[in-house]
């Protein structure tokens, strides 16, 4: 299949709707592009969008339609002021040191996932305290490797501490929150969502 290429790049775009939903196009966020006060629609896949470093999204709104699975060009980008609503799995976000050409320009602040559905998401290299994360049932684990010691006193249903909380140690060092979905996660590891809250509500530093 042959793609479009669609570029946006090196200026500066405020109070317009980008709607990138052809599925026979490429899209090309950046570099050198700052988005203020828009609306960005996605329904594309994670290989159909490209988010370049140096590209800035001020006080956006992400509508996600079709659901984004492992894009990590997220760490790229600067975030600030910005919303999402919609599924997005595996996705990272901020400042991973030494991730990529590129990583330097990542940032994330003062953004609102309260209507996004997260599952297998990570924040690097932020300030969590600005960030507001999706409620129930989502879950974000807060500074999880420094927090893994705690995790790991008490018993996990199923497979969720052999799998998830004994592995927080090989996450990247600047991951800051870890936020997964319960049903998502109890169908993988032999449990329910209901099992996973009764021990989750004893940790106040998971977000739920």
């Amino acid at each position: 299949m042959l793609f479009t290429k669609v570029f946006y790049e090196d200026r500066e775009i405020q109070n317009e709707r980008l709607e990138l939903t052809d599925k026979g196009s490429l899209y090309f966020l950046g570099s050198n592009l700052t988005l203020r006060n828009c609306t960005i629609i996605s329904k594309v896949s994670a290989r159909n969008l490209f988010i370049c470093e140096g590209t800035r999204f001020i006080d956006c709104s992400f509508e996600v339609k079709q659901e984004l699975k492992n894009h990590q060009d997220w760490v790229f980008a600067s975030l600030k002021g910005c919303r999402f609503n919609g599924r997005l799995t595996g996705c990272d976000f901020g400042r991973w040191p030494g991730y990529s050409k590129g990583w330097e320009g990542g940032a994330i602040e003062d953004c609102d996932f309260t209507e996004a559905r997260l599952d297998a998401c990570r924040f690097m290299g932020c300030d969590t305290r600005t960030l507001r994360f999706p409620k129930w049932p989502c879950f974000t684990i807060l500074d999880p490797i420094r927090r893994a010691p705690e995790l790991r006193s008490v018993k996990w249903p199923g497979l969720f501490g052999g799998v998830v909380i004994d592995n927080l140690h090989t996450q990247p060092p600047a991951t800051v929150a870890l936020t997964k979905y319960a049903p998502a996660v109890a169908k993988k590891l032999e449990t329910t969502a209901e099992e996973l809250k009764a021990v989750i509500e004893k940790f106040d530093f998971i977000v739920y």
